[in-house]
């Protein structure tokens, strides 16, 4: 095969560059190799694009081309192409887990993993080319078959070189695979007021300790609470259980907030109260907004004996002279109930 041929067998024309060669070669590789094309002519073709390949890299690749430097007296303004960078991966999609505590005030996160990616010292072939012949089946890609008593059945492709007739060997660094399992581990650090489902993006190249290979982009999920419930304009509800004798007495008791514990007087004629600036933020950085508490009281199902008596005490101790209430409000309601009485009384008298 001339080297003009070897060329038009890789699509190339003969001004092609090294890196051009090997990009069709692994193009047309993929395309072609037995194991991935089931054609009839998959072998031969196979063994035409290896000899193309081997024949332009023994004559010598062509240089890349340079750009002459422009003249003193005149600004340039092409420069030589560089090199392209290898193109980002597509972002690591992952789930963090936060309770209500963590995604309000924020937190570090040790995220570990493992991703799979292409060997680069094959580009994902699982062998490299060695050059040459190759040794077992002298060039040609195929080897005969022997049959049970050892006589010739058939030609078959040849292991050692997938029938591309160049030597090559088992790739040292993936074994074959053509990929590589790489483990990533590194911390992250989430912002103060995040909310269900917000996407976190964190760029890999800045990654310390063990980056991955590529962005990871994290997409939040808020833990169920025990005691709170998150509205939409940041709001912490939580309903909290008191005994009830505590609550008519109006005493102190410790509630459950994002920030610990605190201290709620309670008032016998209210059930809810606000606690500002406890709650969730309302907007990410920006101020907090209210924790509700809602007491639920609680009276013992039965009765001691104690308690009957103690109660009995209560009530009594209610009323004044002649068993008249000391509340005002009781006295009004007992008098009007009186007065309806009698009128209901002569109402039927008259009947």
């Amino acid at each position: 095969m001339t080297n003009d041929n070897a060329f038009s067998e890789l699509g190339l024309g003969s001004d092609a560059t090294e890196r051009e060669v090997k990009a069709a070669w692994r193009r047309l590789v993929s395309q072609w190799h037995p194991d991935r094309n089931s054609s009839a002519d998959a072998v031969a073709r196979m063994q035409r694009i290896n000899r193309a390949f081997e024949e332009i890299r023994n004559a010598g690749f062509r240089a890349s081309p340079e750009v002459a430097d422009p003249p003193v007296d005149e600004p340039a303004e092409t420069q030589a192409e560089e090199e392209p960078t290898e193109p980002r991966r597509r972002p690591i999609q992952r789930k963090v887990k936060l309770t209500l505590e963590e995604a309000a005030s924020g937190c570090i996160k040790a995220l570990r993993g493992r991703t799979t990616l292409t060997c680069a010292t094959c580009d994902g072939a699982g062998h490299q080319v060695l050059g040459g012949n190759c040794t077992h089946c002298g060039g040609s890609g195929a080897i005969a078959k022997r049959n049970f008593f050892g006589w010739p059945g058939g030609m078959t492709e040849c292991a050692a070189c997938h029938g591309g007739g160049i030597a090559q060997r088992t790739c040292p660094d993936c074994q074959g695979a053509g990929t590589q399992v790489r483990a990533y581990q590194l911390k992250v650090r989430i912002p103060p007021g995040v909310r269900q489902g917000d996407l976190l993006h964190v760029d890999g190249r800045r990654a310390r300790g063990n980056p991955p290979p590529a962005d990871l982009e994290i997409r939040v999920e808020l833990l169920a609470h025990e005691f709170f419930e998150l509205d939409e304009d940041g709001t912490i509800r939580c309903e909290v259980p008191v005994d009830g004798f505590a609550w008519i007495a109006n005493r102190t008791i410790d509630v459950p907030t994002l920030m610990g514990l605190k201290q709620v007087a309670l008032r016998r004629d209210r059930l809810s109260y606000s606690l500002p600036g406890l709650g969730f933020p309302a907007k990410r950085r920006g101020a907090n907004a209210d924790h509700i508490v809602i007491v639920k009281p609680v009276f013992p199902e039965a009765l001691t004996a104690e308690q009957e008596h103690l109660l009995s005490h209560l009530i009594a101790s209610a009323s004044g002279e002649g068993g008249e209430p000391t509340d005002k409000r009781l006295r009004a309601w007992s008098r009007k109930q009186r007065a309806w009485a009698r009128g209901a009384g002569r109402a039927s008298k008259e009947q």
